[in-house]
Formats: structure tokens, C-alpha cells, sequence
């Protein structure tokens, strides 16, 4: 049976992921650069004209769950099934999810005018942001509704969103003097996939031989069904056109307190006119209630009546765009990098305590972040950094992913999670000395 986006429409459980890794920030890597638009990449006086990832892709992805929900993803993880039998019902506990993904897949640039420490670079990325607030029930309905013996009201209510695109960015980036320096990017969007669902208002009636669903909700995508998807979808046409600006500045001062201040990826998104528009105002879903075991009736059900209420228009979205400050000084071998970055559009936020140890080219990182998800990470990172060669790998939840291949066993407000992130930046051309 084809799988359909149902599951997104009222769960938003997908593999969409966008890292941070602030770990990265203040280390003038490659990565660094075009993520803090203010930042440099050639700080050596011997450091190359050139620097590339040469179409090694610099990659990074985190994902979590918090709630009675993430037992039976992480058995969908290792075993391939999701297993609710486990997962409460009555009582409408809330879950949060949250995954995001940063992957570059060309980054270029260049120093070409020593003086003021100019850089102009260009980048190929492709972005990816999910969030979903969910109920048990919501999660237990699509895979075996015949668990519920007694009516409830609003027990399917929740909102959640995924938006992935691609991104071609220039940016440039100078010193002004008096220990300033800013920085812009601007990018070029072609967006792949988007879901965003609300349901506002919801019951379920329970009776001996049926059960009656009643849904309120506003559903927008740039597809209805799996099946509408190919492979050439991911691939950049720029039938949903947007752009997106970053700029930022940054301050030593004579102190050498070192403070970072950025605004990333404001922007849109035009999705096209045969994307998907769906409103449903209390709805009537009617379920037979002498179905045993599992059945992805309800599932079903859902399809058809948002293929019935489906509409064909385009609409505009926003970019998950943040804003971000660091404060930093380092004390010999030790520096330690306090981060504060908020979404401007969306829910999340993170404050970050990045602790760096530099023992002559390595660099080791421990960073404990608060997500105001209620999540609470623990990341590490070790970079190799010489004048005209970088390699970097980490994670931005040690723990949680040490474990996310285990046996999974039901934990009430369990929480899952995975982090990982790699790259390396490569200089070559004229050294400093002969530009």
C-alpha cells in the first residue's frame, strides 16, 4: 500500500532534519564563514587565496522527541515498525518533535584583496526544518483506533510544519576597522517540500458498533500524496522560487572580548499554483468500531477527505529565519563561546555554553545547550585546523545519540535524539605574501 502524507498532515513525523553545530562558531572554518556572514575564513598570514569543500559535502542533521511517543519511534528506527500498544490514551499528553538538517554541498571563496581582510564566497545548501506538537492519540488513531472505548474532546488537536529547499548564496564579508567587521548573504531559493498542518478543533465519539471523528483543521503542502513525489524533485527547478538575506556584524575589543550578531535566512518561498490548500470545518470521519487489531482505516479515511476538500493554489512561506549573538574571550589554551540563537517565525530557541580547548592545531569542544523545546544536549566536537587545511566532526547530543540504535522499552515522557555533523575546508592558489 503506498504510504501517504497523512502521517505529515496530522503528525509531521518525517526524516527532515537543520543543525546548528555551535560548536562551529567563532572557529573561522570554511562553515563558519557562510553561516555567520561576518566571519573569516583566511585568518593566517601563509593561509591560500582559495578555499573549497570541493563538492565534499559539509553535512549536518540533529532530530528529538520528547514525549510517551518516542518509544515507538525509536522502534520504527531499528525494527521498522511503529509500536503503540504501549502509549497511553485518555488523557491528551502532549509530544514535541523537532528535526533539522544544514547540509553544503559546494562551498568557494576567496580573499582576493588582502587589505580589510575581503571575502567573497558562494555556496550550493540544501535546508530542512520540522516541528510538530502532538497528542497520543493522535499518534495511536493512525495506526489502531480501536484502542479508544471512551469519547473525547479535542484529542487530535496539534500544529506542525517541514520545509526543505535548496540555496545558492554569495557572500562578502570586510573589516572596518576599530575591531569591526560585517558581513552579507544573499541566496537564491528553490524550494523542494513543504507541510504545514493545525488542527484546531477535534472529537471523538465512541459508540458499540462505531466511531464518529470530527476534525477542524488548515492543511497546506506542496504535495498531497507520497505518489506526486519523483526523484527529480529534489533536484533544483525553481518552480517555487524564493530568496533569503543574511547579514551580520562582529566586535573585538581592546580587551579582546569578541561579540558575533547575526540575522540568517530571512526570506520566502513562492510555492506553485498546483500546491495543495485543504480546510476542514468539523468533518465527519465515521469508523467502524468492530475492526481488530491494526488498521490504518482512520488513515485512510483522512486521504480521502482531504483529496475531497483539496484546493490548487500557490501560497507564500516563510524561511526559518533566526537571529543569533555570541560573547567570547579567550584565556590562554581556553575559551569559552556563550550563544543565544531564537527563531524569528517559528517555536525555538537555544542558549549554549560552547567550552574550547586548543592545544596547538586541535581543538576540542564540550557544549552544553538548553533548548527551549525542554530539551537539554550535550555536544562534543574535535576540529583539526592548519593555515590552509580544516576537518571537523561532532555532535550536537552526545548522549541521546550514543543510544538511538539501543532496544527501545516505554519510558512516560521519554525522550530520543540524534546529532551528527562533518566537513572539511581545503585552501590552495597564491599565500598571503604574493596577492
Amino acid at each position: 500500500m503506498a504510504k501517504t502524507c497523512v502521517v505529515i498532515c496530522l503528525l509531521l513525523i518525517s526524516c527532515q532534519l537543520k543543525a546548528q553545530q555551535f560548536g562551529l562558531f567563532n572557529t573561522n572554518t570554511l562553515f563558519d564563514a557562510f553561516e555567520n556572514p561576518a566571519q573569516r575564513a583566511f585568518i593566517h598570514d601563509d593561509s591560500r587565496q582559495f578555499a573549497s569543500n570541493f563538492l565534499l559535502p559539509t553535512v549536518g542533521a540533529n532530530a528529538g522527541n520528547r514525549g510517551d511517543a518516542s518509544y515507538a519511534l525509536q522502534r520504527k528506527l531499528n525494527d521498522g515498525a511503529i509500536d503503540t500498544r504501549d502509549i497511553p490514551v485518555g488523557t491528551i499528553r502532549r509530544n514535541k518533535l523537532y528535526g533539522s538538517s544544514n547540509v553544503y554541498l559546494l562551498a568557494f571563496r576567496t580573499s582576493p584583496f588582502y587589505q580589510n581582510n575581503k571575502e567573497l564566497g558562494f555556496s550550493w545548501q540544501v535546508r530542512a526544518d520540522v516541528y510538530a506538537d502532538y497528542s497520543n492519540e493522535t499518534i495511536v488513531a493512525l495506526r489502531n483506533y480501536t484502542r479508544f472505548n471512551t469519547s473525547l474532546d479535542e484529542p487530535f488537536n496539534g500544529n506542525g510544519y517541514g520545509q526543505s529547499y535548496h540555496q545558492f548564496s554569495a557572500n562578502y564579508r570586510v573589516d572596518y576597522g576599530d575591531g569591526i567587521a560585517v558581513g552579507l548573504k544573499l541566496g537564491l531559493l528553490s524550494g523542494i517540500t513543504y507541510n504545514k498542518a493545525e488542527v484546531t478543533q477535534s472529537s471523538l465519539t465512541v459508540a458499540a458498533d462505531q466511531l464518529d471523528v470530527r476534525l477542524s483543521e488548515k492543511y497546506r503542502a506542496s504535495f498531497l500524496l507520497t505518489e506526486e513525489l519523483e526523484r527529480k524533485t529534489l533536484l533544483p527547478d525553481f518552480k517555487n522560487p524564493g530568496i533569503a538575506l543574511s547579514f551580520g556584524a562582529t566586535y573585538t575589543s581592546p580587551s579582546d572580548v569578541f561579540i558575533m550578531a547575526n540575522i540568517k535566512d530571512l526570506g520566502f518561498i513562492r510555492w506553485n499554483k498546483n500546491s495543495s490548500n485543504v480546510i476542514l470545518n468539523n468533518d465527519l470521519i465515521t469508523l467502524d468500531a468492530r475492526n481488530t487489531g491494526v488498521t490504518k482505516d482512520f488513515q485512510r479515511k483522512v486521504v480521502d477527505l482531504l483529496k475531497l476538500k483539496n484546493q490548487h493554489k500557490g501560497f507564500y512561506t516563510a524561511t526559518n529565519s533566526k537571529i543569533d549573538f555570541l560573547i567570547s574571550k579567550t584565556y590562554n589554551f581556553y575559551s569559552p563561546d556563550l550563544i543565544i540563537s531564537k527563531n524569528l517565525f517559528y517555536n525555538g530557541a537555544d542558549v549554549v555554553l560552547v567550552n574550547n580547548f586548543k592545544v596547538e592545531e586541535f581543538t576540542f569542544s564540550v557544549s552544553p545547550a538548553f533548548n527551549m523545546n525542554q530539551f537539554l544536549l550535550i555536544g562534543v566536537q574535535g576540529l583539526y585546523q592548519s593555515a590552509n587545511f580544516e576537518f571537523f566532526a561532532g555532535t550536537d547530543n552526545l548522549l541521546k545519540s550514543a543510544v538511538i540504535f539501543n532496544d527501545a522499552s516505554f519510558s512516560p515522557k521519554g525522550t530520543i535524539g540524534a546529532s551528527v555533523y562533518m566537513g572539511v575546508g581545503i585552501k590552495f592558489g597564491h599565500n598571503a605574501a604574493l596577492r
